[in-house]
């Protein structure tokens, strides 16, 4: 509990020069386990000035002036007003009066965290608008003024507060609207069998009709057209990739038609339906290496994948029974930065990988025919046959399908790609801007990916000259191959007998299985479900878990690929249903927490299958421009590319955010470097042939991080680091090694 005195600590008179200055001290006094701190006001009158001139000083740290007060208190705001003497303005009570606004408590409070000038004159503002003002003669008894007294207390006591007040001062134990209660920890464990699982089934599914009225909303619409795009490529890409790495035992057909089924499920089921879920790049290094090791060995890769699905429901119900979830907490946010940064970077090179591919097919040369002369096939996909002989005589044909190479092709698509994905940013950007009325402006900038993908497609149809790849979707709802398989997998075999010793051994490559998608699942719902987001409905580890790699173990009876939550797709379906305040400086109010937008996706790649005439129309740059959009603007919020950014930036423009005040530069750097460094690990064993170790490299950051605390850096310095905002609660005084800066000079 805090309180405060006001005094009048000094009268200085100087007849000789003219100066006559008044000094007045607030106090403000804490419990015994904590110091004193003074405001100190200046006010009195200069002779040689023509006009009055007044100065707010708020102080790094403060300091014990002893020539100043007579007390040997720190002193952390001093106000300065001095003015001509001849004049009708009070400068004695003019001082008393700062003095009274020093005294109170919101207002100190909001001085000590505002970052500018107007924040300061608006917590002013806001002192007088609850000040009540009663000429004497209209007060006619005691009773009266005390009823008067404690109705502006009243007003004062209830004004909205600056949040995570505690950094500067204690909570004071006065009446009022009482702190939002802490929220229910989703991971904390309640020592009964599946435990966690029920509790985030009674936490979520008391408000599901919400999730339905809550979609009622343009904004909705908007996200379930920018997703869609952003679901469908990849698992146009994805699938394609499958189907060249098992031989078409597994492709577009039903990736697409897994990705709709699960994803209809899981929305209409989950407790966090804001994720995307979807098929992801270490989950297709699995499905390579399953696919070799079984052919190695004679055994049909497809039955196996049935075993490993059986296995994989075992497993999940034994943790979630245990409530397995809960290691979850040992994932800070450390290793989440790095997995978050890592997936939006391959996002990023994939897609510029893509057009230098396309640089390769179609070069920039003035010649074009001698590139085409071994090709009689008049359209753009050819035959090319070579012959290659051993040292044995062995002759060995090898066949492939290769692009005829045309004029402007590349050029086209770079432009196709950036512009999609310069007007998608733009809107973005335009969206908060001071254009149009701001329903309109909102409006246009909800539905910016869209129009993007809709302009560059009508480009690309206008301009008839120059070739470029159309989006491939398969015809029908068949299996991508027929004579090898069908819609339902025999588990004791298809072709041939399973042995019965790889039905038991199938438990080591789920285990795997389960990890990548445990990993990549949870880490996506914690990033999701940051506290910054405002999201009020809650999260399920445990049934959303047990939801989506039960669902992938059931589906391999179908020879359907896993899913699991994809993180950049999930994070950018939040980033389009979050609502933003208006204003110059935009936060965010809240997100529309609702299953429509998830549902009307995963129906719309199924019926894409079906939709093959008109999807061919748009060319596959546009959608790579989306993939850059949809890597490099989920790289913004993230703490760790921020600081990446400060390693070129100089200290003077450092953020206001809490580690960029209280820590030294130098901490930050070296933090920053060994995350990098975590980085750049990861993606090298990512292109390595042991890319299968890539998830448990990740786990290896979690005790890295614990190693670091204590050791490297104080248990203070990482407080800070994991601070979500720029106001933290500070729970312990910082050390001598740590840097603090005020916001204001």
């Amino acid at each position: 509990m805090s309180l405060y005195s006001q005094s009048q600590q000094t009268a200085v008179t100087e007849q000789s020069s003219g100066i006559e200055m008044q000094t007045f001290s607030v106090t403000k006094k804490r419990d015994a386990a904590t110091s004193v701190e003074a405001s100190m006001v200046l006010s009195g009158a200069l002779d040689f000035i023509q006009k009055p001139a007044m100065a707010f000083v708020r102080l790094k740290e403060a300091v014990v002036l002893q020539s100043a007060l007579e007390a040997s208190v720190p002193v952390r705001f001093v106000f300065m007003l001095v003015g001509p003497s001849q004049g009708s303005m009070d400068y004695h009570e003019l001082g008393r009066a700062m003095g009274a606004l020093m005294a109170d408590r919101v207002f100190n409070t909001a001085a000590f965290l505002a970052q500018d000038d107007k924040e300061l004159t608006d917590a002013v503002a806001d002192f007088m608008d609850c000040s009540i003002v009663v000429p004497p003669t209209e007060i006619n008894n005691e009773a009266m003024l005390q009823n008067i007294i404690g109705f502006q207390k009243k007003l004062l006591r209830d004004r909205l507060r600056p949040s995570d007040t505690g950094l500067f001062l204690d909570e004071e134990a006065t009446p009022g609207p009482k702190a939002e209660e802490p929220r229910e920890d989703p991971l904390a464990r309640t020592g009964r069998p599946f435990g966690g699982m029920v509790k985030d089934i009674k936490r979520r599914y008391r408000v599901y009709p919400s999730d339905f009225i809550d979609a009622a909303n343009p904004q909705v619409l908007a996200a379930v057209i920018f997703i869609y795009f952003a679901a469908l490529s990849p698992a146009i890409t994805f699938g394609g990739l499958l189907a060249d790495k098992t031989e078409h035992m597994m492709g577009v057909s039903e990736l697409m038609i897994s990705t709709c089924i699960q994803g209809i499920i899981f929305c209409f089921l989950a407790a966090q339906p804001v994720l995307v879920i979807g098929f992801s790049g270490p989950l297709l290094v699995f499905e390579e290496a399953f696919f070799g090791f079984c052919k190695s060995q004679g055994i049909e890769y497809i039955v196996g994948r049935v075993w490993v699905g059986v296995w994989l429901v075992v497993i999940v119900v034994v943790v979630v029974a245990a409530e397995g979830s809960f290691l979850v907490r040992f994932i800070s946010r450390f290793t989440q930065e790095i997995f978050s940064i890592l997936i939006s970077l391959i996002f990023i090179y994939e897609t510029f990988a893509k057009l230098f591919r396309i640089f390769e097919a179609h070069p920039l040369v003035l010649n074009y025919e001698h590139l085409n002369d071994s090709l009689d096939d008049p359209f753009h996909l050819v035959e090319e046959v070579r012959h290659h002989e051993d040292e044995h005589g062995n002759i060995t044909v090898h066949t492939h399908l290769r692009e005829r190479s045309y004029p402007n092709t590349a050029l086209l698509s770079m432009c196709l790609m950036f512009g999609c994905f310069f007007i998608a940013y733009f809107l973005r950007q335009f969206k908060t801007g001071h254009f149009l009325p701001g329903p309109l402006r909102r409006m246009i900038g909800d539905f910016g990916v869209p129009i993007a993908i809709f302009v560059m497609i009508f480009i690309d149809i206008c301009i008839e000259d120059a070739y470029t790849q159309k989006l491939v979707v398969p015809k029908g709802l068949t299996v991508s191959n027929t004579s090898a398989r069908g819609w339902m997998i025999n588990p004791f075999g298809e072709k041939k007998p399973f042995p019965i010793w790889m039905m038991f051994a199938c438990v080591v490559p789920a285990l795997l299985v389960f990890i990548l998608i445990f990993l990549e699942s949870q880490i996506t719902t914690l990033i999701v479900s940051k506290p910054e987001r405002k999201m009020v409905k809650g999260s399920g580890f445990h049934f959303d878990l047990l939801l989506l790699v039960g669902m992938g173990g059931v589906s391999a009876i179908f020879g359907v690929p896993w899913l699991s939550a994809a993180t950049v797709r999930s994070v950018t379906h939040a980033n389009a249903l979050t609502v933003m305040s208006k204003g110059p400086k935009p936060e965010i109010e809240k997100v529309l927490e609702q299953r429509i937008s998830g549902i009307l996706v995963a129906i719309l790649v199924g019926v894409s299958i079906l939709m093959e005439p008109i999807l061919r129309m748009i060319p596959m740059t546009a959608l790579f421009g989306i993939f850059l959009y949809m890597g490099i603007t989920s790289l913004s919020g993230i703490q760790l590319w921020d600081r990446m950014l400060l390693l070129l930036t100089p200290k003077k423009h450092f953020p206001q955010d809490a580690y960029a005040r209280l820590l030294k530069p130098s901490r930050i750097h070296l933090f920053t470097v060994i995350q990098i460094v975590c980085l750049a690990i990861l993606w090298a064993v990512k292109s390595s042939p042991f890319s299968l170790a890539l998830p448990f490299v990740l786990i290896l950051t979690i005790p890295l991080r614990i190693l670091m605390t204590g050791r490297l850096f104080s248990t203070f310095e990482m407080k800070c680091l994991d601070a979500d905002d720029a106001k933290v609660n500070l729970e312990e005084e910082p050390g001598e090694d740590v840097y603090t800066e005020s916001p204001l000079p």
